[in-house]
């Protein structure tokens, strides 16, 4: 049975027996004081309900506020983390990915559109690979091809590719991308990779989310696929809230 603990003083008020009669009501007397209440008015269970949904909502939304104000300066101006669009851009978007996520790819369109529409967006990936073997593979690489400044291209082509990413597919799109594969893997071992995947990991945890594609844009944190027009609005919020 829900108790909640807005209603029930207002329950025992009622129910309190009239001056001169009045005594101390024991732990029984009350519950089926408020069980009768409830056969009453039914109503007021919803009415409890939606009162503790929005406390659990402003707490995940105050929790959440303290996470980003405590981790924003990595989740936006980490130097290990590739920026695509305007690194000189007033609204910030971070997106948490992996290359064998379907919607990851699905979202390749949305935020290419965003970039193309918004001229001062900066766009920061954090490469997050949660799908296995093929996606570490990739993600290392990708990470690995700014040493060679072709980090974007070859990201969209990894995007963009039909089937899983794999050793041997992201390989085969590195020597089409004009990627050097010998220098390529070298620099895959490198700590700066390592170190980009490992914060990804830890923010992820941080941020609570549990799947790709994830969005942090603002104080927003958006978890799963968004089209352009939902990009487009919390970036609005985020400019306005910058404002």
């Amino acid at each position: 049975m829900i108790r909640p603990k807005r209603i029930l003083p207002v329950l025992c008020l009622t129910f309190l027996p009239l001056p001169g009669l009045a005594k101390e009501l024991t732990e029984a007397e009350i519950k089926q004081l408020v069980y009768e209440a409830i056969l009453e008015r039914p109503e007021i269970i919803m009415q409890a309900v939606e009162m503790l949904q929005r406390d659990q909502d402003a707490a995940k939304a105050e929790a959440a506020r303290v996470v980003l104000d405590n981790n924003r300066a990595t989740l936006e101006r980490d130097p290990n983390a590739p920026v695509l669009g305007n690194p000189e851009g007033d609204v910030t978007v971070v997106e948490f990915f992996d290359y064998n996520c379907p919607y990851c790819r699905r979202a390749m369109a949305p935020v290419q559109g965003l970039l193309k529409d918004d001229a001062n967006i900066r766009l920061v990936y954090r490469e997050w690979p949660i799908l296995g073997d093929g996606s570490v593979f990739a993600a290392r690489a990708a990470l690995a091809s700014r040493k060679q400044g072709k980090y974007e291209e070859f990201h969209w082509a990894l995007m963009g590719m039909q089937g899983r990413a794999t050793e041997a597919s992201v390989i085969r799109i590195a020597r089409e991308t004009g990627l050097d594969v010998e220098q390529l893997r070298r620099d895959m071992e490198t700590p700066e990779v390592e170190e980009h995947i490992a914060t990804s990991m830890a923010l992820s945890r941080k941020l609570g989310f549990n799947g790709t594609p994830s969005f942090v844009i603002g104080e927003n944190l958006v978890p799963g696929f968004v089209e352009q027009p939902q990009l487009q609005e919390l970036v609005k919020q985020a400019r306005e809230a910058a404002e």
